[in-house]
């Protein structure tokens, strides 16, 4: 029977025993492909990838044929279990394309069982390997850095204690937190005290600086949950070059340790492993 003539065959459904069959497994278990040589059509055919995407368990002859045309091999239409295909996919590169042959196999009832690839390399061409989609980068930090004079007055912490103008400071702040808040980052404030004093008081006053800022921001509608408050005592001076002792110029150019930052952080969902 020939193959320019399974259209018709196909489409009026004559049920006709095939001109033949070949193994769909080879000894060693693997799924057996025919030699290329052997085909009629042995330059194969450039699929519709489209088409092939179809391909699934379930079709029967008809819709294959429809999808794929007939069979590359002198292997018979109707009654056989196993159509084999040489098919051909353009590369990318200039002219250049690869050939492939491709294996439907189908069941009892003459639907699809199941497809092979005698190159697992050519599946990418019909289901090529998505590009995961880039990570969004986080949200940059923001950090504020407030000057602890403008908050408090020499050694007070306490929410009394602040000043008008460090409430109208944080009052501007809150603000625009909220909308951090609401995109789910957090808020870490961080006290700061200069290297005067003993390393215990210095630890307290920066804790409880930062502890009355967490609970002014709280005061104006952000949740305290999502605030952390640190007390970083006398860790991490930005001042340089001060002399020694407790001289008035000592304080004055220390005054830049004594501070209270404030900085968002975004929350990273974490990724499935």
């Amino acid at each position: 029977m020939k193959f320019n003539k399974i259209g018709a065959i196909v489409g009026i459904g004559i049920c006709l025993a095939g001109c033949g069959t070949v193994p769909t497994t080879g000894p060693d278990g693997r799924v057996a492909f025919p030699d290329r040589d052997s085909a009629w059509l042995k330059e194969g055919t450039f699929v519709n990838v489209d088409n092939l995407r179809q391909m699934a368990p379930g079709l029967n002859k008809t819709q294959v044929y429809a999808l794929l045309k007939e069979p590359h091999f002198d292997e018979g239409v109707i009654g056989v279990r196993v159509w084999n295909y040489i098919f051909d996919f353009r590369t990318g590169h200039g002219n250049d394309f690869i050939s492939c042959q491709y294996q439907v196999q189908y069941d009892e009832n003459r639907l699809v069982k199941a497809t092979y690839w005698k190159e697992p390399e050519c599946e990418k061409y019909v289901n090529p390997t998505p590009v995961a989609a880039a990570t969004p980068a986080p949200t940059p930090v923001k950090q504020i850095t407030l000057d602890a004079s403008l908050l408090f007055g020499f050694n007070q912490f306490a929410l009394s204690d602040l000043r008008p103008e460090g409430r109208a400071k944080l009052d501007s702040i809150a603000a625009s937190l909220s909308d951090n808040v609401a995109n789910g980052e957090r808020i870490k404030v961080a006290g700061y005290t200069d290297r005067i004093g003993s390393e215990a008081y210095n630890q307290q006053l920066s804790l409880h600086r930062a502890q009355t800022v967490r609970d002014y921001f709280a005061s104006r509608g952000i949740d305290a949950r999502r605030i952390d408050a640190v007390g970083m005592g006398s860790a991490n001076p930005v001042s340089s070059g001060c002399p020694a002792g407790r001289s008035a110029a000592a304080l004055q150019c220390l005054a830049a340790d004594r501070r209270v930052t404030i900085e968002t952080v975004p929350v990273v969902a974490s990724q499935p492993h």
